[in-house]
């Protein structure tokens, strides 16, 4: 069984799944489904569409160079058939899956543990900002440095005396 890979998004197409286009100069594009092929025919540019593996890997979120690709590129050499070389083959193919998968497991926490840096300095400083919010107002009276300082300011009414104060 052959499958194909979508010009736009790179998902495998299964056998009679997809559309193909076929441009003047004979260039064959194949997708695997009407969004991909929409957005071909608006000359988007499947690097800059986020749900496409072109932007995930340009942008980190895959895994872009790793050995285990190369088992995977297509080969048009015709080989002889031999009954050995495909059972050592088809053993390989297990082996070569779980080390990717292991791989792409250490690489999504290497991504996550730096997302996480990131939202703990965020909640720190956010944290430093509304330190009133957190703290219970019962502590906030046994500890008054935790509070801002009351600063006296003069409020001018017609009726009252000018020396009245109010605190703010």
């Amino acid at each position: 069984m052959r499958m194909k890979k979508c010009w736009f998004c790179s998902s495998t197409i299964y056998p009679g799944h997809g559309i193909q286009f076929v441009r003047n100069d004979v260039k064959i594009f194949r997708f695997c489904r009407s969004k991909c092929h929409k957005n071909f025919k608006m000359k988007r540019n499947p690097r800059k569409v986020k749900w496409t593996k072109a932007y995930r890997r340009l942008h980190g979120k895959d895994m872009t160079q790793d050995s285990t690709f190369e088992f995977e590129r297509k080969r048009n050499r015709p080989e002889r058939y031999d009954r050995n070389v495909t059972e050592n083959t088809l053993k390989a193919i297990k082996t070569i899956d779980k080390v990717r998968s292991r791989r792409e497991a250490k690489h999504i926490e290497r991504r996550k543990k730096g997302k996480k840096a990131q939202q703990t300095i965020e909640a720190v400083k956010e944290l430093e900002q509304s330190i009133s919010l957190v703290k219970a107002p019962a502590f906030l009276r046994v500890d008054p440095s935790l509070t801002l300082p009351k600063i006296m300011v003069k409020v001018s009414q017609g009726q009252e005396s000018q020396s009245q104060r109010m605190e703010e």
